[in-house]
């Protein structure tokens, strides 16, 4: 990496590691200056009089600070190469902006930043006798071509990603298409998160719009830019054939091999790359279109022996080619990538092919078959739970985020539960299934069976949407399901055993890359002809300025530069391991709060509880609290409570009570055991204005039954409390917080229910002396909760239309425990019950 390079001559000489800025102080302003200023303001600013006698700054001007970042440490620079097209003319010159992918690649496996995070050579894990997969390492394809590499050597799996890009809004017609580049080698958990800078953009596409018939624009752009990537990739298709020495982090040389393991896009963008066309089957899987077909076809149609057409006599050889179902494109830029298989590195895309497609085509089956009306009755309804978007209507978005998309997925099947056909719901269930299983981070041979068990029982009921008229075009029906993402669902699990789990290869990332890379930048350029070039200017200055603060932080920390040479394995720690948080100034991932570092922890350690160090209210009495919240048997259950931990006729009895409107629960990661989730809040409102009833979420509790036996159940969170601490000190099991909650039974599972697939659950109603009936309440301790739970009204064939987001809860007996509420409590439900 040139950062270490840097740093590595300059150490001995002792210079000013922040040259040719004067200090510290002037590099961060400097640097805010160029991210929030542009060139006018900047030059207004430094000419107030207050900056000249206060401020002390080396550069006077705009253009002279611009000239200064551009002299410090730089990562690979830009090109620019002038694309010809003889024979068909462009309406502007094409231009293809890029960097070497190989001198990328380079920079990013010597990134010091993950030293504690690279894999190095393929491994077998084994969950009892059952072979996991997860990582790209784990697969099958990465022990194939290690098999064939020289002894010593390392694999650098490559991955791209691509998509084209509208920079302007609401005028114009600006696209780009950029070209992101990582490696396999960087675990997955922390290659996904786009802010840890594991990817790199390393070309800009053009875009170019040719001056001939209509029907040949698609196959000429698509040649151009396998043009481009023969340009972008070519040393890289050098060093999967001979091998490369490169420095790893550890600053070890490697002797490495570049294949093309993967490649992130839309089903458009990975038919062009495949060069081929779509093509409709059935609900079997069939052999993959082997990239050695393709060539071997192409070779055909152009040789002398074969049908003999010349490539550029574009309708001749346009006409050949799709009766092969190909798309015309004669030169694959991966023809000659060694390793590399479209067949393997065109890999299923979750959020396109999985929630994009859900909102294209599910939620269309399931409006039609409701009525727009119902459905939104249903969504709009639904309880308000912190972290979830809420939905007051779901029929008249034409346009959605994945978040988005993601959301409507949660609640989509428990929505339609008793408005539509039990087999039309088992279809929907089925395939919302899939797509819940398609996401795990690892795999054995028995969850891609129950994966692949579940795209058969969509296809096994999928009749039901026929029947219902759900299927529709713009002229009226469907009758089949030609549905080109749904036909890459089958590859899912024959992708899986080759390159590892899908979702490290979410487009979600290269989404967020697409602002960052292209949009953003974009509004910091004059917006007119040329404005690639400028967007290549900034990320270059962005790029070293990232770089620059990595290099004046190893700089600046003696102990760390020492341990980076010294230390007998040669670990680099992170640079946010050893260097005070005020003083960490690199971009990092969203943080979010370890509540295991200082809140309340269950007994088996695996959840962690917070409230807040100040109560809500403080030093009432418990009457207070039964008339605030309107919990009539309060009292008597919260001293039962007492009388049961320190005996009958405690003084703890008398305690004044404090209490909270709300608490955080916070938990491992069942699908990735060492990573602390983000906390989810349990409200516990009383009865307002804004919400009547309250507004009380609910969760599962494991609590002891009268018989002595432990036993799970959902309750709902009424109050949040604890005894005053003022006085004697309390016994253990009083001084954490309690909760007073009213419980739910469990009334169907989801054998007895298997169209929907979840635990029926109806509140637990007692009766007192005059014959009527209120709800069972009881006290349990904080720690006795498990998880944070999503009830779903049992809506029936009509949703009522009194019921609101903040009282369907309460005007509802009967709810589904709603097991897409989170992808984690998706694997969790089951064994916690």
């Amino acid at each position: 990496m040139a950062v270490c390079q840097h740093l590595q001559d300059d150490l001995s000489e002792k210079k000013n590691p922040y040259f040719p800025f004067s200090s510290r102080d002037e590099w961060e302003l400097g640097k805010f200056l160029y991210r929030n200023l542009t060139q006018g303001q900047i030059n207004d600013f430094l000419k107030l009089q207050w900056v000249r006698n206060v401020i002390v700054v080396c550069f006077r001007t705009a253009e002279q600070l611009l000239s200064w970042l551009d002299v410090i440490p730089k990562g690979p620079t830009w090109r620019c190469t002038q694309i010809c097209t003889e024979g068909y003319t462009t309406k502007e010159p094409i231009y293809l902006y890029w960097h070497d992918a190989l001198e990328v690649v380079r920079d990013i496996f010597g990134n010091p930043f993950f030293s504690e995070h690279m894999m190095y050579d393929p491994y077998y894990i084994y969950e009892c006798t059952e072979r996991e997969y997860g990582e790209w390492m784990s697969g099958d394809e990465a022990h194939r071509i290690q098999n064939e590499l020289p002894d010593g050597a390392t694999i650098v799996p490559i991955i791209l990603a691509s998509d084209k890009a509208p920079v302007t809004r609401m005028s114009g017609d600006h696209e780009m298409h950029p070209l992101f580049l990582t490696i396999a080698n960087i675990n997955s958990e922390v290659r996904m998160k786009a802010k840890a800078h594991a990817w790199a953009c390393v070309a800009y596409t053009p875009i170019p719009e040719f001056l001939t018939h209509p029907d040949f624009h698609s196959i000429l752009e698509a040649r151009v830019w396998h043009r481009c990537m023969d340009i972008v990739c070519a040393n890289l298709k050098v060093a999967s054939h001979r091998g490369v020495f490169m420095a790893d982090p550890h600053n070890n040389a490697r002797y490495c091999f570049t294949p093309l393991a993967a490649y992130t896009a839309d089903l458009p963008e990975q038919l062009m790359i495949a060069c081929i066309t779509n093509q409709f089957g059935d609900a079997f899987q069939h052999t993959p279109r082997d990239g050695q077909l393709t060539l071997k076809i192409l070779h055909d149609i152009c040789s002398a022996a074969g049908e003999n057409i010349d490539p550029w006599k574009i309708r001749e050889f346009q006409a050949a080619a799709k009766k092969h179902h190909l798309s015309g494109v004669q030169l694959p830029f991966w023809r000659d990538w060694h390793f590399s298989n479209p067949a393997v590195f065109l890999v299923g895309e979750i959020l396109h092919s999985c929630h994009k497609w859900f909102f294209d085509h599910v939620l269309k089956w399931c409006k039609w078959v409701l009525g727009e009306d119902e459905l939104d009755a249903r969504y709009r309804c639904q309880h308000k739970y912190v972290g979830t978007r809420h939905f007051t209507g779901v029929s008249r978005v034409k346009q959605m985020t994945g978040r988005e998309h993601r959301d409507i997925q949660r609640t989509i099947v428990a929505a339609i539960a008793g408005g539509a056909d039990a087999d039309f719901v088992c279809a929907v269930r089925a395939i919302v299934d899939f797509i819940y299983r398609a996401q795990a981070p690892t795999f054995t041979t028995s969850s891609i069976q129950e994966m692949e068990a579940c795209l058969a029982e969509f296809h096994r009921y999928k009749y039901a949407i026929l029947e219902a008229g759900a299927r529709r075009g713009r002229t009226g029906d469907i009758p089949h399901f030609q549905i080109p993402k749904l036909e890459l669902f089958q590859s899912f699990s024959r992708t899986i055993r080759r390159v590892g789990s899908l979702i490290q290869y979410t487009a979600d990332v290269s989404e967020h890359l697409l602002i960052t890379h292209t949009k953003n930048p974009f509004l910091r350029t004059n917006r007119k002809a040329g404005f690639t070039e400028q967007i290549t200017c900034y990320l270059d200055r962005e790029e070293s300025i990232r770089q620059f603060d990595l290099y004046t932080l190893l700089c600046t920390d003696g102990t760390l530069f020492g341990s980076m040479l010294t230390s007998e394995d040669g670990a680099i720690p992170l640079p946010h391991s050893v260097v005070p948080e005020e003083d960490y100034s690199f971009t990092g991932s969203a943080t979010f709060r370890n509540h295991f570092l200082q809140g309340f922890i269950s007994d088996d350690a695996t959840t962690a509880f917070h409230v807040t160090r100040k109560p809500d209210f403080a030093d009432k009495s418990i009457s207070y609290v039964s008339t605030t919240y309107g919990l009539p048997d309060l009292p008597s259950l919260l001293l039962s409570y007492i009388d049961g931990v320190a005996g009958q006729n405690s003084s703890f009895r008398s305690r004044l009570l404090r209490g909270w409107s709300k608490f955080r629960i916070q938990m491992h990661s069942r699908l990735r055991p060492l990573t602390i989730l983000p906390s989810q809040q349990v409200q516990a409102l009383p009865s307002s204005k804004e919400y009547p009833y309250g507004k009380c979420d609910t969760v599962l509790a494991r609590v002891t039954s009268p018989s002595g036996a432990p036993t799970t159940l959902v309750v709902q969170v009424r109050a949040v409390f604890a005894l005053s601490t003022r006085g004697n000190a309390l016994p253990p099991d009083l001084s954490y917080p309690l909760l007073y909650v009213q419980c739910f039974a469990f009334v169907a599972t989801p054998a007895e229910q298997p169209e929907i697939g979840m635990y029926t659950v109806r509140r637990i109603f007692v009766e007192n002396i005059d014959g009527g009936r209120y709800r069972a309440g009881a006290i349990i301790p904080i720690l006795d909760v498990t998880h944070a739970v999503e009830l779903i009204p049992k809506y029936g064939a009509a949703a009522s239309r009194d019921a609101t987001s903040e009282t369907s809860l309460e005007m509802y007996d009967e709810f589904y425990l709603n097991c897409f509420s989170s992808k984690e409590f998706y694997y969790t439900i089951h064994d916690a019950l």
